[in-house]
Order: C-alpha cells, then sequence, then structure tokens
C-alpha cells in the first residue's frame, strides 16, 4: 500500500508524507486507508441523530439503484451492534471468503456490480451480541475501511448507526473526501430533533450535506388509497428551509418497501422499492 503511495502523482495528497506526531505504524496505516480510498470516486455517508428512521432503508436503495445504473458500488454497515444490510440485500445468511492473504478482507458479492461489507458477515451466530467499547469498534471500522479489498469503484455508500459519536466521528475523521452526507428523518419533531444535530454536526466537520430524505412520509392504504400521514407531513421540507440544506424528497411508508427489507428483494430487478427511490437517488448522485 505504502509504495502506492510514494508512487502517486498528486502533490496534494496529505498521506504522502509522515507527520511529526504520528509513529511508523500511524503513518503506514494511513497511507494504506488512503491507497483503498482514492480508488473510489464517490463515497455517500447516511446518517441521522434518530434511530428507526429508515437509514439502513435509503442506504440499501441508493447502493442497490446505482449498482442496477451500471455503476461498480460497495456498501459498508458501519451499524457494528444492529447490522441490517446483509439482510436488506439479500445476503444476511453469507460469510467473508477466504482470502489467502491474511491482511485482505475480501468482501461479500451480492451481484456482478455490488459488493458489501458488514460485521454481521463475521458473526458465528447472527443472533450474537456485540458488547464492545468505542476504541473496538473503531478498530473494526478502521479495518473495515484500510483492509477490506474494495478494488475500483463509482461508489461506496456508508450506512452509520444513529447519533453523532464514535461510529460516525470516525468515519468523518477517515475518509479526506466524501461526496457528502445523506441525512434521514422522519416527519415528526421527536425525530427531527435529533436529525438537526446530525446537520450541525455535518457542519462542525465541515462535511457537505447532499440532502436531507424525510422518510415514512405518508401511508397509502393499498385497498382504499386514502393517504394518512402517521408521522405528520413535511417537518423535513420546513427544516430544510429553517437551516439551509438540501431536501431530497419524501419516501412512503408502504407495505412493499416493509417486506423488500425483510426479505431481501430490494436487488430484484423489478422492486417496486427502487422505483420509489428513484427521484430521491437522482438528486442525491445526479444519475
Amino acid at each position: 500500500m505504502s509504495e502506492s503511495c510514494n508512487s502517486c502523482n498528486s502533490n496534494t495528497c496529505s498521506s504522502k508524507n509522515k507527520q511529526s506526531n504520528e509513529s511508523d505504524q500511524e503513518f503506514m496505516d494511513r497511507q494504506a486507508l488512503a491507497s483503498r480510498m482514492c480508488k473510489i470516486k464517490h463515497k455517500i455517508i447516511v446518517l441521522s441523530g434518530k434511530g428507526g428512521v429508515g437509514k439502513s432503508t435509503v442506504a440499501a436503495n441508493i447502493a442497490a439503484s446505482l449498482s442496477k445504473s451500471g455503476k461498480k458500488v460497495g456498501i459498508l454497515d458501519v451499524d457494528i451492534h444492529g447490522p441490517s444490510i446483509p439482510r436488506m440485500i439479500g445476503v444476511n445468511d453469507s460469510k467473508v471468503p477466504h482470502s489467502t492473504n491474511e491482511t485482505i478482507i475480501m468482501p461479500v458479492k451480492v451481484s456482478e456490480n455490488l459488493i458489501a461489507m458488514s460485521i454481521g458477515f463475521l458473526l458465528a451466530d447472527k443472533d450474537d451480541a456485540l458488547i464492545w467499547r468505542g476504541p473496538m469498534k473503531i478498530g473494526v471500522i478502521k479495518q473495515f475501511l484500510k483492509d477490506v479489498e474494495w478494488g475500483e469503484l463509482d461508489y461506496l455508500v456508508i450506512d452509520l448507526p444513529p447519533g453523532t459519536g464514535d461510529e460516525p466521528l470516525s468515519i468523518a475523521q477517515m475518509i479526506d473526501d466524501p461526496d457528502g452526507a445523506v441525512i434521514v428523518t422522519t416527519p415528526q419533531e421527536v425525530a427531527l430533533a435529533d436529525v438537526r444535530k446530525s446537520i450541525n454536526f455535518c457542519h462542525k466537520l465541515e462535511m457537505p450535506i447532499l440532502g436531507v430524505v424525510e422518510n415514512m412520509s405518508g401511508f397509502a392504504c393499498p385497498k382504499c388509497g386514502e393517504v394518512t400521514d402517521i408521522f405528520k407531513k413535511g417537518g423535513a421540507e420546513q427544516m430544510c428551509l429553517d437551516m439551509k440544506v438540501a431536501f431530497a424528497g419524501r419516501i412512503p411508508l408502504t407495505a412493499e418497501i416493509v417486506h423488500a427489507g425483510d426479505s431481501g428483494s430490494i436487488m430484484q430487478e423489478d422492486s417496486e422499492t427502487n422505483k420509489l427511490f428513484e427521484p430521491i437517488i437522482k438528486a442525491l448522485c445526479n444519475v
């Protein structure tokens, strides 16, 4: 990895030279991380200050839609305690493939254009609880970025757990040049109060915000078609106006979305869920 950095023609890369306050091992690790990340054109971080708003649903659908459009995509599940990406993309029973190189972690191949990594692929039993403190989580996140054989990708989509703690901060500090954050919320004030913190988190770390997605925005009855705003409607758009950030659009609460997440059918070519997300992804990714 360090040879790749040493031979790089970029004069502005911060990983080219050793910093005065880092050890040789820290320098080598930083170069290895930079070498991985520089092969990925776009990095999208999906986050929220509130749990249960559908971050993983949004992240999985972004990755699935981009991969179906012909882009080479990786999805990284950074939710160490509650990894749900493997189930959503239909590889819940998969394990990390064996590698002849002990320092390289091979991702799980989901489709021709999509690869994935999650702590869920490394558990002996998918119901095991990981009782880890911050340093262990940060170490695993660094491994997922530095040691996974991501290869050359058009997009890396990173699904984060809720809040503004160890995991979001580690990702923000380890990735120098993310395209930006997609922030997910539901319309009610209970969620928006925490999501405002995520917006300020991004501002403080100078991370661009690609847009805010209002998830679970209205439920259309499959029998009569009447729309019920279970979690209200429009709260995220007003928040975006107040905080001067982009509003990416709304996703309704539908039985199809719930079923797709539980069954892993997001990757099906005729997925109704992907169709619902198409306008959002075009707004976020310009594809």
